[in-house]
């Protein structure tokens, strides 16, 4: 859907810039926001690789496996159903921590390896179609609580902001009430279309 939204976004630019005979300011600006682009994903790919690789010794030393038994008592009520010692639990876990962090893009694969492993539990006929397990962390990984916004406070950072932690309150704020209505709302509407034939399903 993106590819077209942008594509129609560039058409429109080039064509307005013709009409109005300003062809050479669009060039110009192409030119400087490719620049600018490719300095922002440079500038963000430090914070990710720092964190990132702190995720990864943290997988590697078992910290993991100890912040999935501490997260246990909420991803147990969320994922009613779920093996406690479950590898998929484990992932979810992970992707809650990169979350909490701030981690948006860390967070992205870890959900990929934890739907992957969620999906094992579903029925071969039903292949293709999302348990409400996988329905519930979609919800959680969108909706995410973050207690230290790495992202957005290295952009704040970059674009010349003193005191780029200072909106940690305002995030920390919605982003509590995002996941709880996110949940509530996933919850509900479960109740309401369960999806009984496949494992996590609960009624």
């Amino acid at each position: 859907m993106m590819k077209w939204v942008i594509t129609v976004l560039i058409i429109l630019a080039i064509l307005f810039g013709a009409l109005n005979g300003k062809m050479g300011d669009v060039s110009n600006s192409a030119i400087i926001e490719c620049t600018k682009a490719v300095e922002l994903a440079i500038t963000l790919t430090g914070s990710i690789c720092l964190w990132s690789g702190m995720m990864r010794v943290a997988q590697k030393s078992g910290l993991t496996k100890k912040i999935s038994r501490l997260l246990s008592p909420l991803t147990r009520l969320i994922f009613k159903g779920l093996d406690k010692n479950s590898y998929a639990l484990e992932l979810i876990s992970m992707n809650i921590t990169a979350n909490l962090l701030g981690l948006g893009n860390a967070a992205t694969p870890l959900g990929i390896a934890a739907i992957t492993e969620l999906n094992k539990d579903v029925p071969e006929n039903d292949k293709g179609i999302a348990s409400n397990h996988m329905v519930m962390l979609v919800v959680l990984n969108t909706a995410s609580i973050q207690l230290i916004p790495t992202t957005i406070a290295t952009l704040r950072l970059k674009y010349g902001s003193q005191t780029p932690l200072d909106v940690l309150p305002a995030i920390l704020i919605s982003s509590l009430l995002s996941v709880t209505v996110a949940l509530m709302l996933a919850y509900t509407l479960n109740r309401f279309f369960p999806i009984h034939r496949l494992i996590g399903g609960n009624k």
